[in-house]
Formats: C-alpha cells, structure tokens, sequence
C-alpha cells in the first residue's frame, strides 16, 4: 500500500479526508500506522476557534493531532522496533496522529505495557499524562484541603481523579455537561455543579464558610473562565491555569482582586518535552494496571473520514452526552 487516509484542516471549522503518499521518514523518527487518535481541547481551539493555528491554510496533513496509539512499521530509531505497539504524543505544530501512518521522532512516543485492556483505553494515557506532568512540575499538598476543578472534560476528570488521588478533603467540580457530572463523581468530586443551572461561587462559599478554596484547576481555557477563577480561591490560594487558551488576544483578568487576594497561580506546557516520558509513562501505568477506568471517557468514536463531523461534535458535545470523541483507522 503507498496511499494512506490523510486529515486537513483546510480553514477554522473545516476539516478534510484525502488519500495522499505515505511518507518517508528521516534518521531519528519511526513510521507509526495509526490505530486510534483522541481529540483534544486543545486540538478545537485550533480547528474550531482559529486560536493558535501555527500554519498557513490548507495545513500540513495530520495536524494538529497529538494523541495517537499504532503500530511501528518501519524505525530509524535504535531503541524501538517494527511490530511494536506505542502512545504516540508528538508537539501539536508537527502533530500527524489524525493521519493514518504518521512520522514520529523516538523521543515522542513510548512502548505500550501488556494489559488485557483494549489499546484504545491506553490512548488515554497522553491526556492523564498531561495532567501528571503539571502536578509535578507545580506540586502542591493539597491533603486535606478544598479544591476546585472548573471543567470536565477528560484533563478536567484526570485532575479531578488525581487530586482526590492526593489526598483532597473536598473536590468540588463544576461542567455543563450532567454526563460529564457523573463521571466525576465515579472518579472522587464530592460536589459536582452545573454551571448552567447552579452557582459555583455560591456553593464554594457555602461549604467553605465565605472563604473560598484552598486550590483551583482551570481546565476549560476559556476567557470568562480564567476571569471568574479568581473569584473562587481563598487569600493566599492558589490557582493552576490549566485550559489552552481559547482566543489568540490578550484576556483581561480581575487583577486587583487577584492582587489583594495575595493568590499565586501557574500554568503549564510542554509535557511532550519532558525527558524519558516520565508523566505519560506513569499514565500507561495507571491505566494499564486498573487503577482508574477509562471506558467511561471513550464515548464516541468516528472513522477518520468523519474527522470534520467528529470535531463539530468535539466542540459541542453536551446534547450528545460526548465525553472524549475519538477517531479510528482500522
């Protein structure tokens, strides 16, 4: 075969599938046939906001897809082999993973563990792996405290599992989406707010008489989000900036209450570059060995010749009860 399935994004909103050459591959990469990819927050923000396209349009094929699982077909890699089953989690700007065979650099995917667990459980570990990696580079001992994760999504019900994992007394989460409320009550919250229907500073206030939370996560990346966060933590709080931004321009924050507040806060990226995959590998880790169930997450999955469907449903999934939508290429 020497024609593969390729994904384009051809302008904000718009997606395509092509048949197009599979490629070669350079010293230091593998070729990877693609089983599955995940779509990510991230991932919308580019293709369906505009915010941070890192090419001109039409877009390179594949991108900006970076959480993939497949199998090496062919290495100039020393370290891995053809017939070897790997996460794959390459840099978004030369992502190929919603290609059906992708370029990989070998310090950009690591081998799958033995599991009895379908594969497509494993994809999940990229995401987890995400969240892992920023509680280590900003850690905090949140034993005991009240917490508050705005979004959940699958970074927003890693940090909610991982959080409670940690030693939270109380995890209060807040999502528009009750399909998404569930799951995380089945992975620790102790509240779970719909943000349509109910108030997160009010119940943040109730429960922890007017002083607001101990440590916030963001996880959603959007403007009015970021804004309101600051509204939810305690003096001398601390707040993690976790979501992508949704907009390329410059958001306005409350800094005078931040600021009086006495607040810190930190953000995270680059959990690709982290040397020997050490996040995603504890990830695999996790998954692989039941400590957390994934199948809740994998909702729906698409053939990659839908990926344009997929994304609209990505970007608007609460009427169809979508928690991580992925594509298949088998």
């Amino acid at each position: 075969m020497s024609t593969m399935r390729a994904t384009r994004m051809v302008d904000v909103g718009r997606m395509v599938c092509e048949e197009i050459e599979i490629p070669s591959i350079s010293d230091g990469q593998v070729l990877v046939e693609s089983e599955m990819a995940s779509i990510c927050g991230s991932d919308l923000h580019v293709v369906m906001m505009g915010a941070g396209v890192n090419h001109t349009f039409p877009c390179p094929h594949g991108y900006p897809g970076h959480e993939g699982i497949g199998r090496i077909v062919e290495s100039k890699v020393r370290h891995l082999s053809e017939g070897q089953h790997v996460l794959t989690f390459p840099n978004p700007p030369v992502g190929e993973c919603f290609n059906e065979y992708q370029r990989v650099g070998g310090d950009y995917c690591t081998v799958l563990p033995e599991t009895d667990l379908p594969r497509s459980h494993l994809l999940m570990a990229q995401q987890l792996g995400t969240v892992i990696y920023a509680m280590r580079q900003h850690p905090r001992d949140v034993s005991g405290e009240t917490v508050v994760v705005m979004g959940q999504g699958s970074a927003g019900l890693f940090w909610t599992y991982m959080l409670k994992k940690a030693g939270a007394e109380q995890v209060i989460v807040s999502d528009l989406s009750d399909t998404r409320l569930a799951v995380a009550k089945s992975y620790g919250a102790d509240t779970c707010i719909n943000a349509d229907n109910g108030s997160l500073y009010g119940v943040v206030g109730d429960l922890t008489a007017g002083a607001g939370a101990d440590y916030l996560v963001e996880a959603v990346g959007r403007a009015e989000t970021f804004r309101e966060s600051v509204d939810h933590v305690r003096i001398d709080g601390q707040i993690m900036w976790f979501g992508l931004p949704s907009v390329d321009q410059d958001i306005d924050m409350r800094f005078h209450k931040f600021f009086r507040k006495r607040l810190r806060a930190a953000s995270t990226y680059g959990a690709q570059d982290e040397v020997d995959a050490v996040s995603f590998r504890e990830a695999l880790e996790l998954i692989s060995s039941g400590a957390i169930d994934v199948a809740p997450l994998l909702s729906h999955v698409f053939p990659v010749e839908l990926i344009d469907e997929a994304m609209h449903l990505a970007h608007e999934p609460h009427a169809d009860d979508a928690l991580k939508v992925s594509i298949d290429f088998r």
